[in-house]
């Protein structure tokens, strides 16, 4: 291996060698990825065949139900294969594939939670004005702009990963992730990849503390409203949304800024799972949670 510039394939960490556990991993991934899937599917299908929830807000909130449903596509299907086979390969091609797809999705679904709380902002602090800034054709635009920016990080990460020479093929992680990846490289520190994750991690702190100040501006104008039904109309779509932020910023953070290890744990696989698979799981469970809307067209299509 170590005269290789690729590998022909990677081994991807296995839950447990107990056959026992192995299908008791794969139970466990399928029901937590097909609750993902059907409420994801769910808040798609809601919007967009309900007139009622023809808005802005939800136009953002079903793409962000097929970002998310990428995420958890791009990750749990192969890892409940393993784990039912018995096998732990992954091909190059699939691993080039898988952190693409994941980095891309994940990008997206980030730009997009940005671009939902300047929604937000606009709607509260500026209501006057809500259709006139946020018509179809800007959000259209909006929207656009956030996949193509999504893959353009996608496609950066991914040629900086896989510029390197790979000494080892052992990933102690479930799935492709990168940091686990840049450790099996034959020549340490690759300074391409490491300038694409610092402009990355520069941007999304750009984003958030964009969140941040808009949901100060947000509470600031929602505690000025007269009306107690007011403030609680106004609260209502803000909460989930700034839920879904809290949920993803706080498992990335534990998973990323824990001292790293070389032997993996359980302790990392547990991160890992919260950081990638729960937040495509409960953000559609929040929305529909505080959101009337929501929660009464899910409630027709459920007696259909």
């Amino acid at each position: 291996m170590e005269n290789q510039t690729t590998v022909p394939y990677f081994l991807l960490l296995e839950f447990s060698k107990n056959r026992h556990l192995q299908l008791l991993h794969f139970f466990f991934f399928f029901v937590l990825y097909l609750t993902t899937v059907t409420t994801n599917f769910l808040i798609i299908s809601a919007v967009a065949f309900d007139r009622r929830l023809h808005s802005p807000m939800y136009f953002f909130l079903m793409n962000l139900g097929l970002q998310d449903l990428g995420i958890a596509s791009v990750i749990a299907p192969k890892s409940m294969i393993n784990s039912l086979m018995d096998n732990r390969c992954i091909s190059y091609v699939g691993c080039v594939a898988q952190v693409f797809l994941f980095v891309s999705f994940a990008a997206s679904d980030f730009s997009l939670l940005t671009v939902m709380a300047y929604d937000r902002y606009i709607a509260i602090c500026h209501p006057l004005h809500y259709e006139m800034i946020m018509n179809w054709k800007y959000c259209t635009e909006i929207i656009i702009l956030v996949w193509i920016t999504g893959l353009l990080f996608g496609m950066l990460h991914t040629i900086g990963t896989f510029s390197i020479r790979f000494c080892s093929n052992m990933v102690n992680q479930f799935f492709c992730e990168i940091p686990q990846l840049l450790k099996l490289s034959c020549s340490g520190l690759n300074l391409l990849e490491v300038g694409i994750l610092v402009s990355g991690i520069i941007v999304g702190l750009g984003c958030f503390t964009f969140i941040i100040v808009s949901y100060a501006v947000i509470f600031r104008t929602v505690l000025r409203i007269p009306s107690e039904q007011g403030r609680q109309k106004a609260l209502s779509t803000c909460i989930p949304h700034l839920t879904v932020v809290s949920v993803l910023v706080l498992s990335v953070c534990f998973a990323y800024l824990k001292p790293s290890s070389n032997t993996p744990s359980y302790i990392d696989l547990g991160l890992t799972v919260v950081y990638a698979l729960l937040p495509p799981l409960f953000n559609p469970i929040i929305y529909s949670m505080r959101n009337k809307n929501i929660k009464c067209v899910l409630s027709q299509q459920w007696r259909l």
